[in-house]
């Protein structure tokens, strides 16, 4: 059964978009079929599976908006298991547009229901703000994927993305679930990145995972290059640190 995930949190910077990719990448590597949505209008999930934003011809926008189908929107990638539908600038537009429209919050449902069942997972990167589109993604959902960093003020903001999730279950979404709480940019050699990990288990128990994903200079390097980080370099912790999440993933 096709599992449909958002990865969220209202947060910026705290390795959302580094997640979706580098998690698609790795469950495609794990022979799993993964469709990829990019729901952000930064677009930077696009751009870091190496797809020139100014060429597309259609996006997501286009079939949220109905002027596209979304085998028309859908891209191959380096993988041969990841498929991506990409995003570009005119996603701004969504929100305006869908003022007055009504069931604007199951666009994205709709439009992922004729290829939903094809992929064993759809991973919803999200933008970092609780906006129209981000309901979107949590009214298409099965389950939300929370990455939260390893840095001061981490658990700030996460009790009103849970309320939000929770306001979406009870409205929109009776089924949703938080999928779990995943630690980035973990730095084991600070004793603030280690206070982070024990509030979390200590808040949230079993909901986080245990793999943390390091603070490590090649995921950065690796959207420029327009790669996932097991694709750039398969050897660095970052790439390892994503393999092993996917795997736990995989179990959970």
């Amino acid at each position: 059964m096709t599992q449909i995930i958002s990865i969220a949190n209202q947060k910026g910077g705290v390795g959302k978009t580094t997640t979706a990719v580098n998690l698609s990448a790795a469950l495609a590597m794990l022979k799993k079929k993964v469709l990829l949505v990019d729901c952000d209008s930064q677009a930077n999930a696009t751009t870091g599976l190496g797809v020139e934003k100014p060429g597309l011809e259609a996006s997501l926008y286009h079939g949220l908006i109905g002027e596209a189908d979304i085998q028309d929107l859908l891209l191959p990638t380096m993988l041969p298991g990841l498929t991506l539908l990409p995003a570009n600038v005119d996603l701004i537009g969504f929100e305006i547009e869908m003022v007055s429209v009504s069931q604007r919050e199951a666009r994205l449902k709709q439009l992922l229901l004729p290829v939903a069942d094809q992929y064993d997972y759809v991973l919803i990167d999200c933008p970092p703000a609780l906006s129209l589109l981000t309901l979107n993604a949590f009214v298409a959902s099965h389950s939300v994927l929370i990455p939260l960093q390893s840095e001061f003020f981490a658990l700030e903001g996460l009790g009103q993305l849970l309320n939000t999730v929770k306001r979406v279950k009870s409205s929109f979404n009776p089924g949703l679930k938080i999928k779990g709480i995943v630690l980035t940019m973990f730095d084991r050699r600070t004793n603030l990145a280690q206070n982070v990990v024990e509030d979390a288990r200590q808040y949230f128990k079993g909901l986080v995972f245990k793999t943390k994903i390091p603070r490590n200079v090649k995921l950065g390097e690796a959207p420029s290059y327009g790669l996932p980080v097991m694709l750039y370099d398969k050897q660095s912790q970052g790439a390892k640190g994503y393999m092993a999440f996917a795997r736990e993933l995989l179990k959970r």
